[in-house]
């Protein structure tokens, strides 16, 4: 019987020795086990004594890979998904960060349960993303995606700025705030949820817009349907040059008087877990969440 993935790329920047190691055992064991492996070719220098053949760059992997496992954190994943999203590729990550809501596997015996994924046992999920653009006098001057969030912010100086927000075209609510976070399901977890912003099950179709810090009471978080274009207009008031950050990895510069519009991907990241993964038991576990009375 064809095994469902055939092709697996090691991917994610290791930070310490630990995770170089983890990166090392994973090469070997994948040969081991007769798949043909590729490297992302940012880990040249790290992994110096693997030889070169097996790296490429990350389009590379998008179009020859069917898995590409994500070893390190969440921001490891967040990273790769940007590019990977626009490839029929699928992806698992081996936890080597801290809170991990995206890697799912334990680095210390990752053999067992990758093993079974690799052996077609395995729970499948879509998760979106959103697209961001800057408009200035009708033109796109810079766009990226973002898997959590895209984030409205003053940039390096704290300091209130001044903003519409526009939903489908429609006017909805104007801001004095330091800010605006639009967060994915996925996102919800993340930068989202320490502004106050609600979790959002990733199976829901749904884009939550969360105020940083507004200037007045009566602003509270809001959960739109996912199919919603989103659109900020930076008051031509505001003093300087403001950001939108994707993800915390990339900024755009937004001025006074630009537009910001946001919107759901037409690319997902296809996220693989281990059979018997409940997002419920990881919301326990992560968040300290009580278990069951009995």
């Amino acid at each position: 019987m064809k095994k469902p993935f055939e092709t697996i790329a090691i991917i994610g920047k290791p930070r310490d020795q630990k995770a170089i190691a983890t990166h090392k055992e994973l090469f070997h064991w994948l040969l081991d086990e007769g798949f043909q492996v590729v490297i992302d070719d940012r880990l040249r220098e790290i992994l110096n004594d693997i030889p070169a053949q097996y790296f490429t760059n990350l389009i590379a992997i998008g179009k020859q890979a069917d898995l590409a496992v994500v070893v390190g954190g969440d921001g490891n994943m967040l990273g790769a998904a940007r590019v990977l999203s626009r490839f029929d590729i699928s992806v698992i990550g081996v936890n080597r960060g801290n809170l991990g809501f995206l890697t799912d596997l334990n680095p210390e015996e990752f053999q067992t349960a990758l093993k079974e994924v690799l052996d077609g046992k395995f729970i499948e999920e879509e998760r979106f993303l959103l697209e961001a653009e800057i408009h200035r006098h009708g033109q796109v001057k810079s766009h990226n995606a973002a898997l959590n969030e895209a984030v409205l912010h003053p940039g390096q100086v704290a300091r209130m700025i001044e903003f519409e927000v526009y939903i489908d075209q429609t006017f909805a609510f104007s801001q004095r705030s330091d800010g605006l976070i639009i967060s994915t399901p996925t996102g919800s977890t993340a930068y989202s949820l320490s502004g106050g912003g609600p979790i959002l099950s990733p199976s829901l179709n749904a884009i939550s817009l969360v105020p940083m810090f507004p200037h007045t009471l009566s602003s509270r978080p809001l959960v739109v349907d996912g199919n919603r274009k989103i659109k900020l207009v930076v008051s031509p008031d505001n003093r300087g040059t403001q950001e939108v950050s994707c993800d915390g990895q990339i900024s755009l510069p937004v001025s006074p008087g630009d537009e910001i519009h946001i919107y759901q991907s037409p690319n997902v990241l296809k996220l693989i877990h281990p059979e018997g993964y409940s997002y419920y038991h990881v919301l326990r576990n992560k968040l300290g969440w009580s278990s069951k009375l009995f």
